[in-house]
C-alpha cells in the first residue's frame, strides 16, 4: 500500500474503546483533522460501552463541522481489534473505582495521604500490581496479531505500563504519552505575560529539555525565541513563592481537584535549581510524605487538593448518563481540541511532517545515570515510521538520586507483579517515600490490606482473610 492509500485507510485498534474521556478525546481530534482517514475499532471489557461509543463516533460523520471520515467499530474481541491495525492505543481502568477507593483512601487510615494514587504511593504501587498483569496480556496479544503496529500508551502507572509492553515483547514500537510537560509549558507561557508583558504566547513556542521520568520529570533548559526562561523562572518563583500562582483563577485550586497554585513546583525549584515539570498533585507524591502530604492542612498550605475517589464515582455516573444522550443523539457532541498530541504523532508517523514532543521510551542512552531500559521520559523526534529520543543529559545529582529510587522500586514492582512475589511486592512497598512515616509492621500491615482490597485482579496470587 503508497502512502497515500494508507494515510486515507488508517487502522486504529482502541484498547478501552468504551472510554468516556480519552476516547471521546480522540473522536474530537479527528473529526477536525483531514489529512487521514480510516477506521477506529474500539475494544472494551464492557462491550456495551464500546457499542455505546460506534453510535456516538459514527454519528459524527454527516455533520457540516467535521471533516475526518472515520468510522468506528465496537469489536468483541482484542484479537479483532488488533489485527490489521497500524496503531494502538491503550487508554484503560485498571480494576474499578472500588479499587481504586482502596489505593487512595485505605492508607489515610494509617495517616498516609495522597492526591491522586496513580503512579507512586502506596495507591500506585498496588494498581500498578493489578495493571501488569492486564499489560503482559495485551503485550503478548500484539505480539501475536499486529507486530508492527506503532502503540500509544496512555494509561496509568505509565512507567510501568510502558516498561511491561517492552519485558514481554523487546521489538514492541511503544511510548507512553503524558500531558503534564504541556502544563508545565503553559506557566511558563503565563510567565511571560506576567513578568515580560508578552502575551499571546503558545505552548508550542516554548522550547524545553525533559529529563526525568513519568510523573517526576525536570526541564534544565526551557527558552522562548532568544529567552532563557530560566533566570526568569527564579524571579517569577520568588514573586509567588508564598501566595501561588493562578493566573487569572484566584481561588481556582480549592475549587477544581485538579488544579494548584504551583507552590510544589516552587519550592523544588529552590531546593533544586531545576523546574519540575509536572502538576503538584503528582510531583508532591514522589516526595516523603512529611514535605507536602503530613496531613490535609498540610496540602492547603501548599495549595493543591486531594482528589476523592467518591468525585471521581460522581463525574463516572454523569458522564454515563451523557454517553446515553450522545449515543441516542439527545445531546450533541461538542468538538474541543483536547491539546493531546496524539493525533500529531499518528501523523508524523505516516510521514505528514515531524515534530518533537516528549514521551515516555525505554533509555537507550538518552538520559544519563540511569539504568539501560528502564523508562524515562525526554523528548523524541517523530518522523516517517520513526521515532528518536533525543539526548538529554543527565539530572544533577539530587535530583537523580529521587529518581533512581524511585526507578528501582518500579522494577521490583514490575518483578513482583510478574512472578507474583508477595515478599518483593511488600520490600518495594515499604520503600516508597510516602510511607516514611510508617513502621515496618505498620506498613506491611496496609500492603496486605491494600492487596487483598484488590486480590480479584491478581491471578496467581494467594489470600487468607485479611482483618480490615
Amino acid at each position: 500500500m503508497n502512502l497515500e492509500n494508507q494515510r486515507k485507510n488508517v487502522q486504529i485498534a482502541y484498547i478501552g474503546g468504551g472510554s468516556r474521556g480519552w476516547a471521546w478525546g480522540l473522536m474530537s481530534d479527528l473529526a477536525v483533522e483531514q489529512s487521514i482517514s480510516g477506521t477506529v475499532k474500539l475494544y472494551d471489557v464492557n462491550y456495551e460501552a464500546a457499542k455505546q461509543n460506534e453510535r456516538i463516533g459514527n454519528g459524527l460523520r454527516d455533520r457540516e463541522d467535521v471533516v475526518g471520515e472515520w468510522d468506528y467499530e465496537a469489536v468483541p474481541t482484542l484479537k479483532e481489534a488488533l489485527t490489521g491495525a497500524d496503531f494502538v492505543i491503550i487508554s484503560i481502568l485498571p480494576g474499578t473505582f472500588q479499587e481504586m477507593k482502596s489505593d487512595v483512601h485505605t492508607p489515610e487510615e494509617y495517616g498516609i495521604y495522597q492526591s491522586v494514587g496513580d503512579t507512586v504511593g502506596p495507591g500506585g504501587m498496588v494498581r500498578a500490581l493489578r495493571t501488569i498483569p492486564l499489560f503482559v496480556e495485551i503485550a503478548k496479544e500484539i505480539r501475536e496479531h499486529s507486530p508492527n503496529a506503532w502503540v500509544i500508551n496512555y494509561t496509568n502507572p505509565m512507567s510501568l505500563c510502558t516498561r511491561t509492553l517492552y519485558e514481554v515483547f523487546p521489538e514492541i514500537k511503544a511510548f507512553g504519552c503524558c500531558h503534564e510537560v504541556f502544563g508545565t509549558q503553559k506557566l511558563l507561557a503565563m510567565m511571560l505575560e506576567d513578568m515580560e508583558g508578552i502575551e499571546n504566547v503558545q505552548r508550542s513556542d516554548i522550547k524545553v529539555n525533559v529529563l526525568g521520568i513519568n510523573h517526576f520529570t525536570w526541564l534544565d533548559q526551557a527558552a522562548y525565541k532568544n529567552i532563557d526562561l530560566i533566570p526568569l523562572y527564579q524571579k517569577f518563583v520568588d514573586k509567588y513563592y508564598v501566595s501561588g500562582f493562578e493566573g487569572k483563577k484566584e481561588g481556582h485550586w480549592m475549587n477544581d481537584h485538579f488544579a494548584s497554585a504551583q507552590r510544589v513546583k516552587f519550592d523544588l525549584f529552590k531546593k533544586f535549581g531545576l523546574i519540575a515539570a509536572a502538576g503538584d498533585r503528582h510531583l508532591a507524591e514522589f516526595m516523603p510524605n512529611t514535605w507536602y502530604l503530613k496531613d490535609r492542612e498540610k496540602v492547603k498550605e501548599w495549595k493543591f487538593g486531594l482528589t476523592p475517589v467518591d468525585w471521581r464515582i460522581q463525574k463516572g455516573k454523569e458522564l454515563h448518563e451523557k454517553g446515553k444522550r450522545l449515543a441516542q443523539g439527545e445531546e450533541s457532541f461538542v468538538l474541543r481540541p483536547t491539546g493531546e498530541e496524539g493525533v500529531l504523532m499518528i501523523k508524523a508517523l505516516l510521514g505528514l511532517g515531524d515534530i518533537v514532543s516528549n514521551v515516555n521510551l525505554p533509555n537507550l542512552g538518552q538520559m544519563e545515570g540511569v539504568p539501560q531500559n528502564s523508562v524515562v521520559e525526554t523528548n523524541a523526534v517523530f518522523g516517517h515510521n520513526s521515532v528518536q529520543p533525543i539526548v538529554s543529559g543527565g539530572l544533577p545529582a539530587p535530583i537523580n538520586n529521587m529518581v533512581l529510587r524511585h526507578i528501582h522500586i518500579q522494577e521490583m514492582t514490575l518483578r513482583a507483579a510478574i512472578d507474583c512475589d508477595r515478599e518483593l511486592a511488600l520490600r518495594a512497598f515499604t520503600q516508597d517515600p510516602l510511607l516514611s512515616t510508617l513502621s515496618p509492621e505498620e506498613a506491611e500491615e496496609l500492603f496486605e490490606k491494600m492487596l487483598f482490597n484488590t486480590k480479584s485482579y491478581l491471578p496467581g496470587w494467594e489470600f487468607e482473610a485479611v482483618k480490615q
